[in-house]
C-alpha cells in the first residue's frame, strides 16, 4: 500500500541524509521526496512517499521517530488529504503541433511558461495520475525533457502537522 508520511524535521545539514540513510539501510524504497523550510526557519517539512504493508510503515515511523532531527511525523495517507505534484515539461512545438500542444495544455489545465520558436515549457500540477495522463497524451517524440517535483500533501480540515 502507498503511504505519504509528512515529517517536521530540524532544518540542519545532514538531516535529510539521515532520513534517506534509514530507508536505504533497511532496503526500503522512497518513491517520492520533497523538502522545504516551514514558516519557522528552524524547521523543514519533508513529505515522503513509500510503499509497504502497514507493519512495514509502522516500523519505518518508529525508526524515523528515533532520529534526533525528527520533531514530529504523521502518515497523512490514513486521513482525508490533498496531494499535488508539479511537472515542468519541455516539448518540441513546431508548425502544426504548436496548436495541438496548446490544446492539450488547456485540457489538462496546464500553463505554458516559456516559449521559443521551436519549444514550449509547460507547467502542470495535480495528482500523479493527471501528470502521467498528460505525458501519455503528448507525442513521445516531441518530449525533450521532464522534471517532476515529487508528491507533497496536506491534511484536510482543522488537523495539521504542527508543534
Amino acid at each position: 500500500m502507498r503511504h505519504m508520511i509528512s515529517i517536521l524535521i530540524e532544518n540542519e545539514s545532514g538531516a535529510l541524509s539521515r532520513v534517506a540513510g534509514l530507508f536505504s539501510a533497511r532496503g526500503y524504497n522512497i518513491e517520492s521526496l520533497t523538502v522545504a523550510p516551514t514558516q519557522d526557519p528552524s524547521l523543514s517539512r519533508m513529505t515522503l512517499v513509500t510503499i509497504g504493508s502497514d507493519e512495514i510503515i509502522e516500523q519505518i515511523t518508529k525508526q524515523l521517530n528515533k532520529l534526533i532531527d525528527v520533531v514530529k511525523l504523521i502518515d497523512i495517507s490514513e486521513s482525508s488529504h490533498i496531494e499535488r505534484e508539479l511537472m515542468l515539461i519541455k516539448v518540441r512545438a513546431v508548425n502544426g503541433s504548436r496548436e495541438e500542444v496548446k490544446r492539450l495544455t488547456d485540457i489538462f489545465r496546464g500553463k505554458i511558461v516559456d516559449v521559443t520558436p521551436a519549444t514550449y515549457v509547460i507547467e502542470v500540477t495535480g495528482e500523479k495520475s493527471k501528470l502521467d495522463a498528460f505525458l501519455q497524451a503528448l507525442e513521445e517524440e516531441n518530449i525533450i525533457e521532464v522534471v517532476r517535483s515529487g508528491t507533497t500533501g496536506i491534511l484536510r480540515g482543522e488537523r495539521g502537522l504542527t508543534l
